[in-house]
């Protein structure tokens, strides 16, 4: 098979769809569905059918906007969302006037200006799918360009060729570390042996994190090509999926389209009929937060304890079952397609520097557009949070925005103009991570958020080691005592050396990185600890 046989493919899925004018497309992510979406898809399915005509209503992946859930939209067949309408907080008794607005004017009382920063100012290579294909349809996601870079990869490059694009695009790990993708596949591929594995980590833990579920939810076959073109890169045949159990519609969608991609020949044996072969299976997680650390996780698919393991060897030499092993996340699994079909010198020509392509965001907390985002590296925390993100609700003033989860740090107000990228939040004393982001405003205490913090880490913490597992319970302890004012200045002394102690000998991640929400609340914050000192 070629590019030429899958265009084929694509024709045949415009032709059965040839006499759909219009489509009204319903949102149902979880966020939406949480919402009360399906009752919304069911109404006007059954308003289409009873109508009849050319329009045709199907469900879509996450549109973005999940304060206003749930969302639909109105537009030409294959229209982007930028010429649909678009309609906010629908409910099933609204189906009849949207079906009528497809020939007459939109619903005012609904609608939803598509020309908002919030849609307008994001730039979107991961998204692009979402909320236009159904994530449940195979001939859908070819119809809008799906596995044409698998196919092009297979007929057109060899595996060195793949890498370099890779290596060109000057792409970084989506999850969290930022280590950049093409060094660590070809380090990979160098790695002697027969049996290789790919790993996607989909094992989402941080709190107000949810960009690598509504991938999963609104394109899962994005992230299934992402993994075969890293696979025939590297010289594997085996992949899995590991995936929160807490997931469940990303789960049963991934579920779905593996077993669509192995009925048309896309995965498994002979794939589009060449040499390559490459098998995807799914792991669920049951919500260890550790298990997001790649020693941890691949323990975890071994059927051990999910502990991590003291690196070197790491997983490229020695991973899953002793093996070589490529290890990315779900958003870097998604950047992979359109890097092999536009090639890599048009993403380094995106975001930075240091840091080439979009991102995409979590947007939650104290936000007026609470969701889901994604724009190019170096846009400032200021655009995010003022202008798309539409600043801090019922008049209060920005306090701080957290970045990089429990991984992270707070950045205050005065530090709102520096552009988001991997290297320049590092400066402010904390990260990037998978995208998360918790706005806070003026109400919030942010001792009481360095406290969360540690006890979602205390809590979470394997027990391993004794830095993190006695370190985290510590510092948690300390800090209930400073809330409650009852420490002392003797007690913040010991807090911050706690913190350094812990960062500095923890054994993996999840330890190295629990002081960093009360490091920077310190830097930044220091009065609201000392107010609450006695002694």
């Amino acid at each position: 098979m070629n590019v030429d046989d899958l265009e084929i493919m694509a024709e045949g899925y415009r032709a059965e769809n040839a006499d759909v004018e219009h489509e009204i497309r319903v949102c149902m992510a979880a966020s939406c569905q949480s919402s009360g979406a399906q009752p919304v898809l069911d109404a006007l399915t059954a308003a289409c059918d009873t109508k009849g005509g050319t329009c045709r209503v199907k469900g879509v992946g996450c549109m973005g906007l999940c304060s206003a859930g749930p969302l639909v939209t109105v537009g030409e067949r294959d229209a982007e969302l930028a010429d649909s309408t678009i309609y906010r907080d629908v409910t099933a008794d609204d189906a009849h006037d949207i079906l009528a607005s497809v020939d007459t004017a939109p619903v005012a009382r609904l609608q939803c200006p598509n020309d908002l920063p919030f849609f307008s100012r994001q730039k979107k290579i991961v998204l692009e799918h979402a909320g236009v294909v159904d994530p449940d349809s195979f001939k859908g996601y070819v119809a809008v360009g799906g596995y044409r870079a698998m196919v092009q990869a297979l007929s057109e490059m060899t595996p060195a060729d793949v890498i370099a694009e890779i290596t060109t695009s000057g792409l970084r790990g989506r999850g969290g570390g930022g280590y950049p993708t093409g060094l660590k596949w070809s380090t990979v591929a160098k790695m002697p042996g027969e049996q290789k594995y790919v790993i996607c980590n989909a094992d989402e833990g941080d709190p107000g994190a949810f960009m690598d579920r509504a991938i999963l939810e609104s394109d899962p076959h994005r992230v299934l090509e992402g993994m075969a073109i890293a696979a025939y890169a590297i010289g594997a045949d085996k992949g899995y999926i590991y995936v929160r159990a807490e997931y469940p519609l990303a789960v049963e969608r991934l579920k779905n389209a593996i077993r669509k991609a192995k009925r048309q020949g896309f995965l498994g044996h002979h794939i589009c009929e060449t040499q390559f072969n490459f098998d995807v299976e799914i792991r669920l997680g049951a919500g260890a937060f550790v298990c997001g650390e790649e020693t941890a996780l691949m323990a975890s698919i071994e059927g051990g304890r999910g502990q991590p393991r003291p690196r070197p060897p790491y997983p490229a030499e020695s991973g899953l079952f002793g093996r070589p092993t490529l290890i990315n996340n779900v958003e870097t699994y998604a950047n992979v397609a359109p890097i092999v079909s536009e090639g890599g010198d048009w993403f380094a020509s995106i975001g930075t520097e240091r840091s080439a392509g979009t991102k995409v965001f979590a947007l939650a907390g104290t936000i007026e557009n609470t969701g889901l985002i994604e724009v190019p590296m170096g846009t400032t925390l200021r655009d995010i949070i003022e202008v798309i993100g539409g600043g801090i609700p019922d008049g209060k003033a920005f306090k701080a925005v957290q970045t990089g989860g429990p991984s992270g740090g707070c950045v205050p107000a005065d530090h709102l103009d520096i552009p988001v990228d991997y290297d320049s939040l590092k400066t402010l004393g904390t990260m990037m991570g998978s995208g998360g982001m918790i706005v806070m405003d003026e109400t919030s205490s942010m001792v009481d958020v360095a406290r969360f913090f540690m006890e979602f880490c205390m809590d979470e913490s394997c027990g391993k080691c004794v830095p993190c597992r006695t370190g985290t319970q510590q510092m948690h302890a300390l800090l209930d005592k400073i809330a409650k004012s009852e420490a002392s200045h003797s007690d913040l002394a010991l807090l911050e050396e706690l913190c350094e102690v812990v960062q500095a000998t923890s054994l993996c991640g999840l330890g190295q990185t629990a002081p960093n929400p009360v490091m920077s609340t310190l830097r930044y914050f220091r009065d609201e600890y000392e107010e609450k000192l006695g002694r």
